[in-house]
C-alpha cells in the first residue's frame, strides 16, 4: 500500500511539473502588504519586471506574482486551472487569436475606464480584451552577412532574393514554426488573407531549407551569431532591444504592408483579485504605464496606435484587429487544412515536425 501511494505521489508530481511550463517570479510588496496580483504572461520576465517595479512604486502594498508562459501553453493552462488556487488574475499574451477565443467563450470579465475607452477601436473587443502595446512584424537580418544592397524591403524583393541564382539565403533563412508557435500561426494566416504572394513565398522559403523555430529569441540568436542571415515575420521589439545593445542586426518593416500585432490583456471572469487586475490594467494603459512600456521595457505603446515613429501616419501598417475575425483559423478543420498546406511547402522531408521548435532556456516567451 505504501509503495502504491508513493507511486501515485510520483505520478502527481510529474504531472504538476509538466503543467508548469513557465518561469515564476514573485515581486514582494515594498510596503505593508494589502493586495495580491497573479499575472500569466507571454512577455519575458526580464522585459516585464521593470513595468511591475514601477507599478509597485505607485502601489507599494501589492505583491505581484508573474509567470512567463509561451502563448499556446498560457491558453491551455488557463482552461485547465481557471478554477484553481494558481489561476491568473490577468492574462497578457501576444496570442491575439487565443485571447479572442477566451472572450468569445465567455471566460473574460468586462472592464470600462477612461483608459480603456481611449484605446483605438481595433485594439479592444467587447470591453473584455485590450491591446497594451503594438508590435510591427518585421524581417530581421545580419548586417555583416547580408550586404545592404541585397536587403529586401518588400515581400517581392524577398521572393526574388530567395530565387536568386547564387542562393544567398539557402540554409540561412528562418521563421516561426507555426505548428508550435501560436504567434507564428496567427501571422501566417494573416499573410494568407492579405496577399496573393503568400503561397509563392512559402514555397521559396521551403526550397531554401528554411530553419523553423518556436521562439523569437532562438531565431534572433541565430541571426546575431551569423548562422542565419535573415528571419521573416518576427516581432520587431525584441530585435530593436538587441540593436540597442550593439548586436549586428537590422530591421525591415516591409513596405508593401507591415502587420501590427497586439499584446493583449484580459481579466478572467473568475479572477480572485479582479479589482487589483483592473487597477494594473488601467496603469498599463495610462500615460505613465505606456511610457514605461516604451522606454524601459522597449515595447511600442498602444496609445500611438497607427502613428509612426514621429507621430505621423504610416500607410503600410496593417493592424490585426481584435474581434471575431480572429476565430476563423481556430476552427479545427480550417486549422488542419492550413497546417497541412503550410507544412507541405515549408518542411523538407529531412526535417520532421516533432524535432522543431525546442524551447531555449533564456529565449523570449513569444
Amino acid at each position: 500500500m505504501i509503495r502504491l501511494f508513493a507511486l501515485f505521489a510520483l505520478l502527481l508530481s510529474m504531472q504538476d511539473a509538466a503543467a508548469a511550463p513557465g518561469d515564476v517570479q514573485r515581486f514582494a510588496a515594498t510596503g505593508p502588504a494589502n493586495a495580491h496580483l497573479r499575472i500569466h504572461g507571454s512577455t519575458d520576465i526580464e522585459v516585464f519586471a521593470v513595468v511591475i517595479a514601477d507599478y509597485q512604486r505607485l502601489h507599494p502594498g501589492t505583491e505581484v506574482v508573474y509567470e512567463d508562459i509561451i502563448t499556446q501553453d498560457l491558453h491551455a493552462r488557463f482552461l485547465r486551472q481557471r478554477k484553481g488556487a494558481a489561476s491568473a488574475d490577468l492574462l497578457i499574451s501576444s496570442g491575439m487569436d487565443l485571447q479572442a477565443r477566451l472572450v468569445n467563450d465567455g471566460h473574460a470579465s468586462a472592464h470600462r475606464s477612461p483608459q480603456t475607452e481611449a484605446l483605438p477601436a481595433w485594439a479592444q473587443w467587447r470591453s473584455e480584451a485590450f491591446g497594451i502595446s503594438y508590435e510591427p512584424v518585421a524581417m530581421v537580418y545580419n548586417t555583416r552577412t547580408l550586404p545592404a544592397a541585397r536587403v529586401p524591403r518588400t515581400r517581392r524583393q524577398l521572393l526574388d532574393l530567395l530565387r536568386a541564382p547564387d542562393a544567398p539565403l539557402r540554409g540561412r533563412v528562418g521563421t516561426y514554426d507555426i505548428n508550435r508557435s501560436s504567434v507564428g500561426y496567427l501571422l501566417a494566416t494573416q499573410d494568407a488573407q492579405r496577399g496573393s504572394m503568400a503561397g509563392a513565398l512559402l514555397g521559396a522559403l521551403g526550397d531554401n531549407q528554411v530553419l523553423l523555430e518556436e521562439r523569437t529569441g532562438v531565431l534572433l540568436d541565430k541571426v546575431s551569431s551569423g548562422e542565419l542571415s535573415l528571419v521573416y515575420n518576427v516581432l520587431g521589439s525584441y530585435a530593436q532591444a538587441r540593436i540597442d545593445d550593439g548586436e549586428p542586426l537590422g530591421i525591415v518593416e516591409p513596405q508593401d504592408y507591415t502587420l501590427v500585432m497586439l499584446r493583449t490583456a484580459l481579466i478572467p471572469r473568475n479572477a480572485r483579485n479582479s479589482a487589483e487586475a483592473r487597477r494594473f490594467l488601467d496603469y498599463l494603459l495610462s500615460p505613465r504605464g505606456q511610457q514605461v512600456l516604451s522606454r524601459e521595457a522597449r515595447l511600442m505603446p498602444i496609445v500611438r496606435g497607427g502613428a509612426g515613429r514621429n507621430g505621423s501616419p504610416e500607410r503600410n501598417l496593417r493592424p490585426i484587429q481584435l474581434g471575431p475575425g480572429l476565430l476563423v483559423y481556430l476552427d479545427a478543420l480550417k486549422r488542419r487544412q492550413f497546417l497541412d498546406a503550410w507544412n507541405s511547402s515549408m518542411r523538407p522531408a529531412r526535417q520532421p515536425v516533432s524535432m522543431q521548435g525546442r524551447r531555449g532556456p533564456a529565449a523570449p516567451a513569444d
